[in-house]
């Protein structure tokens, strides 16, 4: 069975920061760390080159692949800023219309800028996703 790719690092998620190009990506990047790290009160951990971690979870497959993932966890990518929130958004379904501008994927949360949303209750959807982790997202 395939190793996981994602794994954690020693790598400085302070210069990883440091070294995001917009300021405002930045300044977004530096909420999100604090609003996290103050739900899971879990140290930020790099996992792999660009995604910035709290915590840990195992998860298990019905085909049997398993392994861990951060708890929760965001990325700074190029479009928007992508949070992973795990346990399927049908477990948000009363606070995401509230959320304001973002999209969806599997487990990712992907939104622009923070002015865009309703901080509240993003820090809402992250409490959740973290008080019952349901890890993975098997295709």
């Amino acid at each position: 069975m395939a190793e996981n790719k994602t794994k954690p690092t020693d790598a400085s998620v302070d210069a990883f920061l440091a070294g995001i190009q917009d300021p405002k990506k930045r300044s977004d990047s530096l909420v999100v760390l604090r609003m996290m790290g103050e739900i899971t009160g879990e140290p930020a951990t790099m996992w792999g080159p660009s995604i910035i971690g709290f915590g840990s979870t195992h998860y298990r497959y019905a085909s049997g692949r398993e392994g861990d993932e951060p708890l929760t966890g965001f990325s700074p990518r190029k479009d928007s800023l992508t949070l992973y929130i795990l346990g399927g958004f049908e477990r948000y379904a009363d606070l995401l219309p509230r959320l304001g501008k973002h999209k969806l994927g599997k487990v990712c949360l992907y939104i622009k800028r923070l002015d865009d949303v309703d901080r509240e209750v993003l820090r809402a959807i992250i409490a959740r996703s973290v008080s019952a982790p349901t890890g993975g997202c098997e295709a």
